[in-house]
């Protein structure tokens, strides 16, 4: 599958318009120096815009105006940015969008507290609906919103969880559960479920962009674990193989401790048992190489594959009979635009 060009094309026209509505909520104000100056910072490094041009093409297709769907558009940006800040906490990541991680530059305290005003920020973005919505269209979206906050908590949670545990019998079906929670509510499921609620102002049949989310979303985020390990760092943004560092329960890991003979087995899992401070880097590259060695890679970009596949598929029997457009074709083109990605 070739992406057209058109993906790139709206992810730059969409999020130059939901920039302009998040310039209004980064604003400077006091207390500037140690908060509303930061808050601005993930924001403005740049992104690809996938959330917010996902609900606006979403919005359209189903009949509305970019007006419509500008402010969720710009409030799944902020919460986006929000997540961030606390995952980079959490997985004491070392670097975002190519600088240095918030808590890296300005300690842990501070960095929590960004991420949680950026939380509050996207609430204000969702409430200022009422103007374009009305109230009854914006409850929903904000119900919405609690639905997908909540099942993407839930994903971190059983994530921290494996790390903390060292768990390492998880198997490929509950690392797709932990992807859907994690990833695709937020990233897919819940864009294309509030683009389609704002477009016919209805709730009903909103479950149909499950199974066409989570397939997306999921293809997405295994493809998104590739290239922490084999792309080019400055284009995605964090420090290379830093999933391994961290101790994050891969496709590529859960399948390596699934095939590894009983030796690497447990000296992978004596890796993974010891804090991150304590992970060497002879040990870092000894794991990747395995990962090669294994198959790794090639089982996860299979996987990535079929769930790409599976996304068109359901895309066809979700739009069938919509008229033609450029945001209809922009959302077809999105399967094969998450595995092309570098």
């Amino acid at each position: 599958m070739q992406p057209s060009a058109i993906v790139p094309e709206v992810l730059v026209e969409y999020g130059r318009v939901t920039r302009a509505v998040l310039a209004r909520y980064l604003a400077p104000r006091p207390p500037e120096r140690h908060l509303y100056r930061l808050v601005a910072d993930y924001p403005r490094r740049g992104g690809r815009m996938l959330r917010p041009s996902l609900c606006i093409a979403t919005a359209r297709v189903f009949g509305a105006t970019i007006d419509d769907a500008v402010h969720s558009a710009a409030a799944l940006e902020l919460l986006h940015n929000a997540f961030l800040v606390h995952d980079d906490v959490e997985d004491e990541s070392e670097e975002r969008r190519g600088r240095p991680t918030l808590h890296a530059l300005h300690g842990v305290p501070v960095a929590v507290n960004v991420g949680d005003a950026l939380a509050l920020l996207g609430l204000r973005a969702l409430m200022d609906n009422r103007s374009a919505l009305g109230p009854r269209v914006t409850m929903r979206v904000l119900e919405e919103a609690e639905r997908m906050a909540r099942e993407s908590i839930e994903g971190q949670a059983i994530e921290l969880g494996w790390r903390r545990d060292n768990a390492v019998a998880v198997g490929e079906t509950d690392y797709l559960e932990m992807v859907l929670k994690k990833t695709c509510w937020y990233t897919t499921i819940y864009p294309s479920r509030i683009g389609a609620l704002i477009g016919t102002r209805s709730e009903r049949d909103l479950d149909r962009f499950v199974r066409f989310g989570f397939f997306l979303g999921a293809a997405f985020q295994i493809q998104d674990d590739l290239l922490n390990l084999v792309g080019d760092g400055r284009r995605y943004g964090k420090e290379r193989a830093g999933d391994v560092w961290e101790g994050k329960r891969t496709l590529m890991l859960i399948h390596l401790l699934r095939e590894a003979t009983p030796s690497d087995r447990e000296r992978a899992s004596a890796f993974l048992a010891r804090p991150r401070a304590r992970r060497g880097t002879r040990d870092v590259a000894w794991l990747c190489r395995r990962m090669e060695d294994y198959g790794c890679l090639d089982h996860a970009r299979r996987v990535a594959h079929a769930l790409a596949g599976a996304a068109r598929h359901e895309f066809e029997a979700l739009y069938a009979g919509m008229p033609d457009s450029r945001d209809l074709r922009f959302i077809s083109a999105l399967p094969a635009w998450v595995l092309a990605r570098s």
